[in-house]
Parts: structure tokens; sequence; C-alpha cells
């Protein structure tokens, strides 16, 4: 009974929009050791009504406004990983990272018309002039649809009732497929694979972005329903799929891996998939290059010969997140990290995507990929304040030791030095020091650095694919790693929120 009294006081907190308060009740959940999962389960249940919304974008006064809803979910998925790459005193942290958020994410919709506090207005810098109404449902909870058929025939039309728009329908659908558990791997692969497909086509100028988010959202939903069992999922499933079917969607750059795939390589996809021969440092340093610096065409040529030549499509992945990490690594200004973060999280989403399921599809995605972090490229060549820097080590720095250099650089990272923090980890990785000690550094900073936690899974995916790439230059996603959390726009005190996580457990 005080359990439950507890969650629901956490509820009524979180729906009060109050951070503090929310927060404290978490902490007690925490000292009195509830499970992580129950805590994630009850959260993930408190707010899936009330993240979605009936569109990603509005067009107020003729000024197109964008909103992504999925933090809340986000960085719920990435709390379970980084809790295993943390010294043992802060393994709560990105959870506590992620309640402390919740009442600034919820309804983003009234967000943008002003009505309630939150992430939005603070993005938008909308006024609020308001007592902020109740979080609003825009999508209701459904009953499940079960449908009769070839599994096969049953996704399709689950698809098309996602390009279509038609949320509602196409999330009962779901729940009806959920529901074949001899096949639920297969539609899971599928929700993953819609995410995956629907990414902008252009990028530079735009404020209305789709970048891979969906594809975010969806690996969200998979991983934590796996997490707490699908049993005990519903919540999770309702947070995670109708926004599936909400517009805007685009499948244009989706189109152009399937005619290139089709037309280029003779429609090979599954001869291509079994490819297993790796690329060479030379071929790497060359799709890199051609990704970062040439145009489109340049690259579907370059990743074309590549699979023409025999490489493996998986590690020719690992060289465009070399490349995607580059593109962070080149990015000054705090509000410019968008297109570059989002790349690298799309590549990271990828490579689990390919190493998760066997989707027939999957190598064109590829070519999804390959664009993407090049549109990435190209906006930030021509966005002001960015650019190729030289690292070098801060003064002093290459006569320390490896725990000075470790000191030193989260010191850095917390401070928001984004060039001093790139240098040092350049000097430790030219040191020769314990990688896996730099790994649990980088990990912690990100994991301090709070106030919209979807960047702590940032940080967690450059270091997550560091710890599998195959890539002769992955160093490079360690360097973006600390580019990245000192360098990413902030909201409000970015230490707030860890530093009330550190008074209340007394460290």
């Amino acid at each position: 009974m005080a359990t439950a009294t507890d969650y629901a006081r956490l509820e009524e907190r979180i729906l009060a929009r109050d951070q503090v308060g929310a927060s404290t009740v978490l902490y007690g959940l925490m000292k009195d050791k509830r499970p992580v999962n129950e805590i994630v389960a009850q959260t993930v249940r408190i707010h899936a009504p009330y993240t979605h919304v009936p569109y990603h974008q509005r067009l107020d006064d003729g000024m197109v406004k964008f909103v992504n809803n999925d933090h809340c979910l986000l960085s719920e998925r990435v709390a379970l990983p980084l809790m295993s790459l943390l010294p043992s005193q802060l393994r709560y942290l990105p959870l506590a990272q992620s309640v402390w958020y919740m009442p600034t994410g919820l309804d983003p919709w009234n967000q943008l018309l002003g009505k309630a506090p939150g992430h939005y207005t603070r993005l938008y810098e909308i006024k609020v002039d308001q007592t902020p109404p109740k979080p609003e449902a825009h999508w209701p909870d459904q009953e499940p649809v079960r449908l009769d058929g070839p599994v096969g025939e049953r996704l399709n039309h689950w698809l098309t009732l996602v390009q279509r728009g038609d949320v509602l329908p196409a999330y009962r659908v779901f729940l009806g497929l959920m529901e074949d558990a001899p096949n639920r791997r297969q539609v899971l692969a599928h929700l993953a694979f819609a995410g995956l497909i629907d990414v902008q086509d252009r990028m530079l100028h735009n404020r209305s972005y789709t970048t891979g988010h969906k594809s975010f959202r969806a690996r969200a939903t998979i991983e934590l329903g796996e997490a707490l069992g699908w049993d005990a999922a519903h919540h999770v499933l309702y947070a995670g799929v109708p926004d599936l079917a909400v517009g805007p969607r685009w499948y244009s750059t989706y189109e152009m891996g399937c005619n290139v795939v089709q037309n280029l390589l003779d429609g090979g996809d599954a001869a291509l998939l079994r490819q297993e021969a790796p690329l060479t440092p030379a071929e790497e340093a060359m799709l890199v290059e051609t990704i970062t610096r040439q145009r489109e065409p340049s690259v579907i040529e370059a990743v074309v010969a590549l699979l023409k030549a025999g490489r493996s499509p998986r590690l020719i992945l690992d060289a465009i997140q070399v490349a995607a990490a580059q593109v962070i690594l080149e990015t000054g200004a705090p509000n410019n990290f968008s297109m570059s973060q989002h790349g690298y999280e799309y590549c990271n989403t990828l490579g689990w995507f390919y190493d998760t399921f066997e989707h027939p599809h999957r190598l064109k995605l590829l070519f999804v990929a390959a664009s993407f972090i090049n549109r990435a490229a190209e906006h930030q060549a021509n966005t002001p304040d960015n650019g190729r820097r030289t690292i070098v080590p801060p003064p002093g720095a290459e006569k320390l030791g490896a725990g000075q250099l470790l000191t030193r650089l989260e010191e850095a990272l917390l401070a928001l030095r984004p060039e001093e923090s790139v240098g040092l980890t350049a000097t430790y990785l030219k040191s020769g020091a314990d990688r896996a000690a730099l790994v649990e550094t980088l990990a912690t900073a990100a994991c301090k650095v709070g106030n919209d936690p979807h960047n702590q899974e940032l940080g967690l995916c450059l270091l997550e694919d560091y710890l599998k790439t195959r890539a002769a230059d992955r160093d490079r996603l360690l360097l973006a790693c600390a580019q990245h959390t000192a360098g990413h726009r902030k909201y409000g005190d970015h230490l707030e929120s860890y530093r009330r996580f550190a008074e209340a457990f007394g460290l």
C-alpha cells in the first residue's frame, strides 16, 4: 500500500509539472530499493497519455514550428544500459534525469500554443501567461484489432495505415499483431523499420525536421518492452506506437535507397547482406571524406562501389558512423548541434537494427544513413560557427598522469569547454592509458548534464558504438562524445538535477 501511495504521489507531482516534487518522490523509491524496472514501468504509465501530439508541425502566422515529443521515452530507454557504464553510486542518475525532465515534457502541443510551460516554451521562448491546464491526451488508448491472414499481409496492411496517417486504426492493428507471439519478432522488426524509413529529404535552412526520431522512439518501445516483459508493457506500446503514423511523414530518401539497390545492385539484398569482408583503412577514410566533403551522387557511388567490391554492409555502416562523429567534431556553436547529433543517433539506431533483426530491407537503409550524414555535413558547412578544428593538447596536459587527465577532463566537460574536452580526450588516448576509465568518465559527464536527458542518450550512442565498432578510426567516436557533451545546447542550470540527486544520496 505504501508503494502504491508513493506511485500515486509521483504521478500527481509529474502531472502538476513539479520537477522538484517528482524528484523527491523518486529519491524515496530509490532509497526503498524499488526495482528499476518497476519504476520505469510506472513512469511510462504516467507519461504515456500525455507525450503524444496530433501532428509534428504547427503553421501559426505563416511560420513553421516543429515538435518531437518522445524525450521522456528515449531517456528511459537509455537509463537502463547507462547503469552499467557508471560508478555504482551514480547508477540511478540516468533515471533521475528522466524523471526530472518529465514534468517539462508533457503535452508539448499545448506548449507550442503557449498554454503550458515546458521544454518547447523554453526552446521557442514562448511566454506562458496563464495557469496551465491539465495535460491533454491527444490520442486515447485503444483495444486491439485482430486480423486474419499471413503475417506478411497483416504487416503490409499496418504499414499502409501508418503511411496514410491513420493513427488510431494503425495502433489498434499493431496491438493485434503483438498478440501473435510466434511472429512477434517479425512484428517488432517492422516497427523499427517503419521508423527508420521516415527521414526528411532536406536540411539546410529547415526548422521542421524528421530527424530519425520515429526510429529512436521505435527502438525505445522495443527495448523497454523487452526489459519489462511484453505482458506488462502495454503502456510502453501506448507511449511509442501511435506516433509512427503521426505526420508529417517522409519516405523519399528511403525510396532512393530502394531504387539504388534495384537499379545499381540488381536487387541483390540477400546476397549483399551476407558479405563479410572488412573495409581497408584507406577505403574507410575515402568513404568518410566523400560523405563529409562531397555531394550526394558521389556518396551513393562510393557505397555502391564498396558493396560491389564485396565489403560488409554492417562494416560500411561502422565507417558511416565515423563520418557522423566527424560532423559532430566540426560543430561549433551550441545551437548548431541538432543535425549532427540526430544524424549520429540515426546511424547508431541503424547499427542496433542490423545487430538485432534480420529484416530483408535493411541494406536499403545503408543509403539512407549515408545520405543523412552527407546532408548534415552540408548543413554544418553552410551554417556559421562550424568547421574543422585542429585538435591540440591543452597547456600542460601531456605532463599529467592518467588519473589527473580524467579529473581535468570531467571538469572541462561539466564546465562546457568543448575544445579543451576534446583536446584532453585526445591526449589521454595518445597516452595509451586504460580506455575503460575514459569511457566511464565520458558516460558519467553525459549523465550529470541534465534538463533534457535526450542529450545524455547521444553520449551513450557514441560510447555504445565505440565499444563494438570495427572501424579503424574508432577513437573519433570518443572525441565526438566529448565534443557533444560539452558543446550541445543546454537549458537552464544544466547541473541542477545532478546536484539535487547528489545531495539526496549524500554524494
